[in-house]
């Protein structure tokens, strides 16, 4: 199964020093009976794709969190057996766990299939984006649309052996 695990940078800083994201439990991302019965598409490419822009609202949210980690997304690309990532049924329809699976243990970034990141010209909305998501979260229309405005912009792809130079790059 393939699974979107939402970070920072700061974050794929510290998987890629230890070799592994973790420790468990991590929350990630899949297409899920829930996500397949949301968006309605049998199209797994654009289930992925689903999964994939689930995963960057969470890294929005951590980065909301962080002041200190530059204002990009970052989402893992992960291979993992099937019974590792579990959905939890009675959240499936949920609208804020659309997607969601849980891993328990860490897993090794040597089943990382790629990374995703934001490019230069997103940062100035990330930033924004994780200013308003408090007020979005309670409400505010205005807050909203700035939140939304994140995701104007697609996240790059990285091949797994370029992260420590993309890291280097963005340090």
């Amino acid at each position: 199964m393939r699974v979107y695990v939402p970070l920072t940078l700061p974050g794929l800083a510290d998987a890629h020093g230890k070799g592994e994201l973790g420790p468990g439990p991590l929350t990630a991302y899949a297409v899920t009976p829930g996500l397949r019965e949301w968006y309605v598409s049998d199209d797994i490419e654009e289930l992925e794709y689903a999964a994939l822009g689930r995963a960057a609202q969470a890294s929005l949210r951590l980065l909301a969190v962080d002041p200190g980690a530059r204002r990009r997304r970052v989402v893992v690309a992960l291979d993992v057996p099937d019974r590792e990532a579990a959905a939890d049924p009675d959240r499936s329809l949920d609208p804020s766990a659309l997607g969601e699976v849980r891993i328990e243990r860490a897993v090794p970034l040597s089943r990382a299939a790629a990374v995703h990141v934001d490019g230069e010209e997103a940062e100035a909305d990330v930033a924004a984006a994780a200013d308003a998501l408090g007020a979005a979260d309670l409400g505010d229309d205005d807050a909203r649309f700035v939140v939304d405005g994140a995701d104007d912009h697609d996240l790059l792809w990285y091949a797994t052996q370029e992260i420590g130079v993309l890291l280097e790059e963005l340090a």
